[in-house]
């Protein structure tokens, strides 16, 4: 096992010796471990792990080391790390709407460590941060890969790409203020000089805003921003620099312009209809759909100082995005993990789960979307997705058997990610 020195205050002392390593080898004694691609449990299993990876999966039977460290999980149900395709670390909720216009970034950037912290401690292994300004998501994934401080591993978009006045703007000043977010560009070229930036400051993939959106100021939700000569400037640009891309888009005519510029994924995907759906999955797009927020924003977006404006807008989005989920998951479209963190408290990304279910998905579906789809969205699958041997040792463990309640993942009882002990 690597060094965890860093770590010791978070780990319990039954599991780790803080003396800044542990025995080379750890062995899981797993009750039951999930092949997620299958939807089987295997019972009574030795997951072996050495250093950050899974070397060997064996019946309870086999020999363990004698110097290994066992964890005895035998009364658990083990899934591989979960994996979210749509936070914002960086943001959080206040009772302020505004606060983040009189916040520094240093500020912002300390608040993503703690909700790091709450998202990995959820059993979320893996995200994507998809738009954070001034490059904090890069920061914050090269301090957490570094061991510095606790957190899931990252893929950060940095500024994501936006119109003049446009979701991806800032339109809370007036014009005296010149205020302009990070990441806008008009035009072909500029959007092409916008991405090559961001890939010079160390994105992991390209993230833009094809419509309108809920929570920015004078957008209308459904409205396409971005030309297709726009759009397909972005992703030519992106994949020639092996980025992958995400789009931002709620209105059908944006979420098409998308798919067809080559889009890897769709964020929302709120009014989707059968011709779309069609075309995504001729392309092979994926839906990242946040289903859940819309619950949390219409009961406690006044209370936390929203706008009329955005919650109205949420109510006219929330239903039809459902309706759209359902058509997706029926037409087999490919779904991902996706739960705009930061709308909703992070730590609560997998009240997710329950919805997905209650719209469409099987309990093994929802698990799927979060685990080998979001791998495979992330080029990840090598690594992440499953447990399996040569993987990452990224594991959670619930009391009971999620197949048959999604919402036991709402409250993991041990988390692991890359062989180090992060919950128990």
């Amino acid at each position: 096992m690597k060094s965890i020195s860093l770590f010791c205050y978070l780990l319990p002392l039954a599991l780790v010796f803080c003396t800044g390593s542990q025995a080379a080898t750890t062995v899981i004694k797993a009750g039951h471990v999930l092949d997620v691609e299958s939807g089987k449990w295997q019972k009574d299993q030795l997951i072996f792990i050495d250093d950050e990876r899974i070397t060997d999966i064996q019946p309870a039977s086999s020999v363990i080391p004698d110097k290994a460290t066992i964890i005895d999980l035998s009364g658990q149900y083990i899934l591989p790390g979960m994996m979210d395709m749509h936070t914002h670390l960086m943001s959080y909720l206040d009772k302020d709407f505004y606060a983040g216009l009189f916040q520094s970034p240093h500020r912002a950037v300390i608040g993503g460590v703690v909700n790091a912290e709450k998202t990995l401690r959820a059993g979320f292994t893996a995200v994507r941060d998809v738009g954070s300004s001034d490059y904090m998501d890069v920061a914050l994934r090269n301090s957490i890969n570094a061991g510095e401080v606790p957190g899931p591993r990252i893929a950060a978009a940095g500024p994501a790409l936006g119109i003049t006045g446009g979701h991806c703007d800032d339109n809370a000043l007036n014009h005296s203020f010149k205020s302009k977010a990070d990441g806008v560009a008009d035009g072909p070229w500029a959007v092409r000089e916008m991405v090559r930036k961001n890939v010079k400051y160390g994105v992991d993939l390209i993230k833009f805003c094809a419509t309108g959106g809920v929570f920015s100021k004078g957008t209308k939700v459904g409205m396409r921003q971005y030309t297709l000569e726009e759009m397909k400037a972005i992703v030519d640009e992106a994949h020639t620099h092996g980025k992958i891309v995400a789009a931002h888009a709620h209105g059908t005519e944006g979420i098409k312009f998308a798919i067809q510029a080559g889009v890897d994924s769709i964020e929302h995907a709120s009014f989707l209809d059968k011709e779309t759906i069609m075309l995504a999955k001729k392309m092979g797009t994926s839906f990242s759909m946040d289903i859940y927020n819309t619950e949390y924003t219409l009961s406690k977006g006044a209370e936390n100082g929203v706008p009329e404006e955005n919650i109205n807008k949420e109510r006219q989005v929330g239903e039809r995005q459902r309706e759209s989920f359902t058509m997706a998951v029926k037409a087999g479209a490919k779904m991902v993990f996706g739960s705009d963190a930061a709308i909703y408290p992070h730590g609560d990304n997998a009240k997710q789960f329950s919805r997905m279910v209650k719209f469409g998905m099987t309990p093994l579906q929802a698990i799927q979307a979060a685990t080998i789809n979001s791998a495979e969205l992330l080029n990840w699958q090598n690594d992440m997705g499953t447990i399996s041997k040569g993987k990452l040792a990224d594991i959670v463990a619930v009391s009971s058997d999620p197949l048959k309640d999604i919402a036991v993942l709402e409250s993991v009882d041990f988390v692991m990610k890359g062989g180090v002990v992060y919950k128990d």
